[in-house]
């Protein structure tokens, strides 16, 4: 296998906004992910809590965007907007369904084609991918796209309503077939 070269992150082009913090129960920052967050083992989404966004926010969305993906493009695994700015925590499992998530939160497509969070799937021996958890601090109560928007357009939505980010990154290798 030639060395992996590590993608853009999905932020780098975006215009600098301050930053918050994002913790999670389920995912150390730079460490690797559970196996719950692999799309073949347990599939869930993990738990997450954050705070210090700035006061003005009007609501959040969450993502988790794999730059490493043999895609050309990357891959999204979960894409999560209009979530009320009275949420701060989302619980393991949240990005199942509808079901789980607070009420008005809209779940996107995501690379997968299902409206949900997919987790980590990387090619066997590919080396390590990057799991980026975001968590947008958002300027209106109502990003604009909808559940069929792709999630390109609600991260051009993002782009120009992000007031400040968090981000974790946890990492996931599928060992190379035997």
């Amino acid at each position: 296998m030639t060395e992996l070269m590590r993608r853009p992150l999905p932020h780098d082009f975006h215009p600098p906004v301050p930053s918050f913090t994002v913790t999670s129960e389920d995912v150390e920052d730079g460490g690797t992910l559970k196996g719950a967050q692999v799309f073949a083992e347990g599939n869930t989404s993990p738990q997450l809590r954050w705070e210090g966004f700035p006061p003005e926010t009007r609501s959040f969305a969450v993502t988790c965007f794999d730059p490493d993906a043999p895609t050309g493009s990357g891959f999204w695994h979960w894409v999560l907007f209009d979530i009320p700015a009275s949420v701060t925590e989302l619980a393991a499992g949240a990005g199942g369904g509808t079901g789980a998530l607070p009420e008005g939160a809209v779940h996107a497509r995501n690379d997968y084609g299902t409206w949900d969070f997919g987790g980590a799937a990387p090619p066997p021996g590919d080396g390590p991918h990057r799991y980026v958890f975001t968590v947008y601090a958002v300027d209106r109560e109502k990003l604009g796209p909808d559940a069929d928007s792709s999630p390109a357009a609600v991260g051009f939505h993002l782009r120009f309503h992000a007031i400040a980010r968090a981000q974790l990154i946890g990492e996931y290798e599928n060992p190379a077939a035997g």
